[in-house]
């Protein structure tokens, strides 16, 4: 009903005057409410078809817990949906310093092009690739010790549970000629590994050679070939060089060296040419860059993103739809408030392309949502509801120094920025001649006493402060909606997209931006 939320506002004043409405109203209108998400299993199950994926890695071991967790779940969303394609080349925007592009590439031998537009990222992403590297063979045992804890901890009931799974999928009929056309009739439920099908059928007799010899091995074995793959293919600067002294070479007659380099040669060539690298490279990304120019052997791929920053994520969904080459995206952005806007200070930003809105829905309206919102929207209302509170003190800090900054020196907007000031101060004084400096203003005509007079005068208003943040926090799943439906219906507008939709990957907890953007492309696109 149109009227239920009528009263939140004064209809004149237009003042907020029943704050439990307002709460119920954003509630009502969050993405978790709205039904407009498709759960993360029913994805996972209709690309993955009775394929039941499992690594046993545990990848806290060389990650915070929150990094841990996003990896952890990306990779293996990622993994899927590429094994659904048929392909093997994924590019990571925004890498950073190669958490998920390394793990990708060494779990999952996918070949990874991670980019990134700092130097330092990606210098840091071949340090700790390297790093990684040299401890994985240790990953990979604790891993399969793992993974075998977990069978035999489910031996018991897998059995009637597996047979009936089998059965649903086997009585399912697949529709190769339908499937994947029209975004407006597709379901998530239809994305049943049809596609795999085909391409297996398509596969030359030497891949299935292969493929029917695998099978023939143990989990150990073949798990430690993997390693062993790793370790030959991936780049020089990221293998720890390593000496066989079971092998004396010296004994060897010069053929049989020949033979034996000429055979290695082509194993890393076979290899190489598959999986099993990760590259990463430095490079600004917008919407008209060429991927070619970057990545030289461009093949069909998927684009992935894990916490592309404001405008990054809007541009990775317009390159995917442009380019043929890019067969499936998975997108999670961040940084909402970086976002450009395409109504918002015309005149200061001439680009044509933008940030927000995507869809030609939101553009026709002239939509705006405006820098506040927009910082609104990165807040974290699970993080608050299980008590990490908002550091309202900070906060106060710097209301206080704008209230300074306007009245003493007359500047009411500045490109620079105080940063983390507060955590370097130990008082208001020094974190407002920091500030001050930072923003090279001259602290001198300002007296510690004046300080505190500011400090003073608004510290009685303090919990004013801490309720209208409390509002912010309310408000902010709503505006996130509002900003990922509109990358969707982006989504839905493009003719060559088969399948489009809003997953919550993450616990919002350990990662509030949990929301990931992800679509496929028709398969003749």
């Amino acid at each position: 009903d149109d009227d239920t939320f009528s009263n939140v506002f004064c209809e004149n004043s237009k003042k907020l005057i029943n704050v439990h409405l307002f709460a119920l109203a954003a509630k009502y209108y969050s993405l978790s409410n709205l039904g407009v998400c498709t759960p993360l299993e029913d994805i996972c199950e209709a690309l993955r078809g009775d394929n039941q994926g499992a690594t046993g890695i545990k990848t806290d071991e060389f990650m915070n817990n929150k990094k841990s967790h996003e990896v952890q779940v990306m990779s293996e969303l990622v993994d899927t949906i590429a094994n659904y394609c048929g392909i093997k080349q994924v590019i990571d925007i925004g890498s950073g310093k190669g958490y998920l592009s390394s793990f990708l590439s060494m779990q999952y031998n996918l070949k990874v092009y991670g980019i990134d537009s700092s130097n330092t990222n990606t210098n840091g992403a071949h340090e700790r690739n390297r790093k990684l590297k040299k401890h994985w063979k240790a990953y990979q045992s604790r891993g399969r010790a793992n993974l075998k804890s977990q069978r035999l901890e489910k031996a018991n009931d897998r059995p009637v549970e597996s047979e009936s799974k089998c059965e649903a999928i086997n009585e399912k009929p697949l529709n190769n000629d339908s499937s994947l056309q029209s975004q407006d009739q597709v379901t998530i439920q239809d994305l049943v590994p049809s596609r795999g099908r085909e391409i297996a059928a398509s596969e030359t007799s030497k891949q299935t050679e292969v493929a029917l010899v695998a099978q023939t091995q143990s989990d150990e074995s073949r798990l430690s070939e993997e390693v062993l793959s790793i370790l030959n293919v991936l780049p020089a600067d990221a293998v720890e060089v390593f000496s066989s002294s079971q092998c004396n070479c010296g004994e060897l007659c010069e053929e049989e060296k020949a033979q034996r380099k000429m055979a290695s040669l082509k194993a890393k060539a076979s290899t190489s040419s598959e999986s099993n690298l990760y590259f990463p490279l430095t490079s600004c990304i917008t919407a008209e860059t060429e991927l070619s120019d970057i990545i030289t052997d461009l093949e069909d791929c998927m684009m992935v993103g894990l916490h592309t920053c404001g405008d990054l994520a809007a541009n990775t969904l317009r390159i995917f739809t442009a380019k043929p080459e890019i067969k499936a995206v998975c997108s999670v952005g961040c940084c909402y408030h970086l976002l450009s806007e395409q109504f918002e200070n015309q005149e200061d930003c001439p680009e044509n392309v933008w940030g927000f809105p995507m869809c030609q829905y939101l553009k026709d309206k002239g939509w705006c949502c405006g820098r506040n919102a927009r910082m609104s929207a990165c807040l974290a209302l699970e993080r608050v509801a299980v008590g990490q509170m908002l550091p309202t003190e900070s906060l106060f800090y710097r209301a206080v120094l704008q209230v300074i900054i306007e009245e003493i020196y007359g500047v009411t907007k500045s490109d620079r920025h105080v940063g983390k000031t507060f955590s370097k101060s130990s008082s208001f004084i020094e974190y407002v001649r920091k500030s001050l400096k930072k923003l090279e203003l001259d602290d001198s005509k300002l007296p510690d006493s004046c300080v505190m007079d500011y400090y003073e005068k608004y510290k009685h208003r303090m919990n004013e402060l801490e309720a209208f943040n409390m509002l912010k926090v309310v408000l902010a799943p709503c505006i996130e909606v509002l900003i990922l439906l509109d990358r969707l219906c982006y989504l839905k507008e493009q003719d060559n997209i088969a399948w489009s939709g809003l997953v919550k990957l993450f616990d919002p907890v350990k990662s509030p931006r949990c929301y990931a953007v992800i679509a496929l492309k028709k398969q003749s696109c």
